[in-house]
């Protein structure tokens, strides 16, 4: 066991990790609502551990609600995609500005092997070519999360990981990104930012970071649209077809 963790700790830790992997896997889809017998039971843990995780959860976006009113997944929707983008890109570069000025050599190692890892790990998924890749998506974090690891300012790094986790969750439910994802060269996009970063090009990569998070955003919103467009043909034809691009979504 870690040092300094106590059995109570690690407990509430798996609880934590268990409901935001189901999240991101879609097992607890967006708008569902967490009633906390249903989650007793399903990770084993007492009210009082799931209660911290589900706080810890609306602190990253993930779910909303309050403790005494009830908790539910969070809904997507065009505008909160925009909200957040816009959050990420002033958070995203302060971090990444304050990283630059005050990371060591230890943390430029820690990018560049971050950015090998990732650029060594197949992108999408072989059973399904239009989806993006788990381990992939596992390794594109930890390089996001490694170009502002250098960022002296603690709250601020912790702000802009969890609105990234958030954004995490529009990629997950989004159309599949494959089709979108081919439009561009999305491995020299990292390749380029991990370049200008090492060389502590502090304008430069800021404005590929904007760039990378803003075209992401672009993809994810041309899916909306599109999923939106289809789902409006197939209404001509049958009253019955789902009217929300969410209804429709993986």
């Amino acid at each position: 066991m870690a040092v300094g963790l106590t059995p109570a700790t690690t407990k509430s830790e798996r609880v934590f990790e268990g409901i935001r992997a189901d999240i991101y896997a879609g097992r607890l889809p967006p708008g569902s609502k967490l009633r906390y017998a249903e989650l007793c039971e399903r990770y084993g843990a007492s009210t009082g551990i799931l209660r911290e995780a589900l706080q810890r959860l609306r602190e990253q976006g993930l779910v909303t609600g309050e403790t005494n009113v009830g908790f539910q997944v969070m809904e997507l929707s065009e505008q909160d995609l925009r909200d957040l983008t816009a959050s990420r890109l002033v958070l995203e570069g302060l971090a990444l500005r304050s990283a630059i000025a005050n990371g060591g050599v230890e943390w430029e190692s820690d990018v560049l092997a971050a950015h090998h890892r990732l650029a060594r790990t197949d992108a999408f998924d072989h059973a399904d070519p239009l989806r993006l890749s788990d381990e992939w998506v596992v390794e594109h974090a930890a390089f996001h999360q490694a170009l502002i690891e250098g960022c002296s300012n603690r709250r601020l790094k912790d702000l802009a990981a969890s609105l990234r986790g958030a954004a995490e969750l529009y990629r997950r439910w989004s159309v599949p990104l494959g089709n979108l994802a081919h439009q561009r060269d999305i491995a020299a996009e990292h390749a380029a930012l991990a370049a200008a970063v090492v060389a502590r090009d502090v304008e430069l990569a800021v404005q590929l970071l904007t760039k990378h998070i803003s075209r992401t955003t672009d993809l994810l919103l041309q899916g909306f649209l599109e999923d939106t467009d289809a789902a409006l043909a197939k209404l001509e034809g049958d009253s019955a077809a789902p009217t929300t691009v969410i209804e429709g979504l993986p």
